[in-house]
């Protein structure tokens, strides 16, 4: 096989994702969803100008850990367990019954038990990028319909958590028993770890030159591939590791600067984990999924919005508004891209389950960000009298 050019593969990429995410645009979508396709027509299953997409994924774990990150910079300890106890309920009965119902289509259409329930649990939660992005700053920040949207997709983003901690525990199930012991202890040991060295080196080096933004840069960098690395050493994974970093750095007072410094080098590698995700996903493959995967795809889209609204209103909320905070966590959720990935590489699920995931995954980014930008206030809707900042 022929290496390609960096440069050629880049520019590949950028311009492709920048010419879609236009496209994407004027029909008021999310420019995730300009990402994939990119890499879809890139990739070796359609035009075949990428050939290999092994070095892309590559680069686009350190998007998701760096994602990762940011979501527990934003997971402040106090605040976060005031938004849980407000969500908390809310978060796992409708997460019970999305599983359920993920399970129960698999089981259905003839699919093995543990891969059944794979593709449930991946049914779970909803896309914090696309709920975030399509939500008005006004919204987001100052009225209630984005405090309940925010506690819902960090409970959701904390059990995301907890099942990729499961998905690596039963990936390293085979290891001989001490290795076995040690991840038990791997968790709460990374966590005690962390949090000391924040509080003994991390918070008095940026007291001490904060006023240095470009070493601030450099050291949150730094602290977040060190305990990625840290959690890699010990059994757990590199994403896992990079979402304890954000939590323990959350209390520090340079979080918000951390967060608005970050975001754009998130993006990048963002870029390249959605742009890798469509390369690697083979049209071939489409005839013996496209059932499966346009079920779950519709249960997920007409049920979400139900379900929420019928859970926040017996929470005491307002109906109209469990309404639209429901239709706006109608899909299903990047996380579960990266339970797809995960469990395939581990081989807990073949290929055509991963697909289904990933199918059923982009089918409900576009139709769910059409549905949102149609009815309810966003950055890119249709009416001028929606389109709000």
């Amino acid at each position: 096989m022929v290496e390609q050019p960096f440069i050629f593969v880049t520019f590949l990429i950028f311009f492709g994702a920048a010419l879609l995410a236009t496209v994407a645009l004027y029909a008021r979508q999310a420019m995730i969803v300009a990402y994939i396709f990119a890499g879809v027509l890139a990739g070796p299953h359609v035009l075949g100008l990428v050939t290999d997409a092994a070095w892309i994924e590559d680069l686009s774990e350190v998007g998701i850990m760096f994602l990762l990150y940011l979501l527990g910079l934003n997971m402040e300890p106090r605040q976060l367990w005031r938004m849980l106890g407000e969500a908390l309920g809310v978060t796992l009965l409708s997460s019970v019954v999305f599983f359920v119902a993920g399970l129960i289509v698999m089981l259905l259409a003839g699919w093995p038990t543990n891969e059944a329930v794979l593709v449930g649990a991946a049914m779970m939660f909803s896309s914090t990028i696309i709920g975030l992005k399509l939500l008005p700053t006004t919204t987001l920040h100052h009225r209630h319909t984005g405090q309940l949207m925010i506690s819902v997709l960090l409970a959701q983003d904390l059990l995301a958590i907890l099942v990729l901690v499961v998905l690596q525990e039963t990936t390293n199930a085979a290891a001989p028993s001490a290795g076995a012991g040690l991840r038990l202890l791997a968790l709460p040991l990374l966590l005690v770890l962390t949090f000391a060295c924040e509080k003994v080196v991390l918070e008095p080096l940026i007291a001490r030159f904060d006023q240095i933004q470009e070493y601030l840069f450099l050291l949150v960098i730094g602290w977040c591939l060190a305990v990625a690395e840290a959690a890699a050493a010990l059994g757990l994974s590199h994403e896992i590791g990079a979402f304890i970093a954000g939590v323990a750095l959350a209390t520090c007072p340079v979080a918000a600067f951390v967060a608005d410094s970050l975001r754009p080098l998130r993006d990048f590698f963002l870029v390249m984990f959605f742009f890798a995700l469509g390369a690697g996903f083979d049209l071939g493959l489409l005839s013996a999924i496209w059932g499966e995967a346009l079920a779950l795809c519709l249960l997920m889209l007409a049920g979400k919005p139900l379900v929420f609204r019928w859970l926040f209103i017996r929470a005491g909320e307002r109906a109209r508004q469990s309404l639209e905070v429901g239709v706006r966590l109608g899909q299903i959720s990047e996380f579960s891209f990266l339970i797809a990935v995960m469990a395939q590489s581990g081989g807990l699920l073949t290929p055509l389950g991963g697909a289904i995931v990933k199918l059923a995954t982009l089918l409900t980014f576009v139709i769910s960000s059409y549905l949102i930008v149609m009815r309810y206030p966003t950055p890119i809707a249709v009416s001028d009298s929606l389109r709000r900042d």
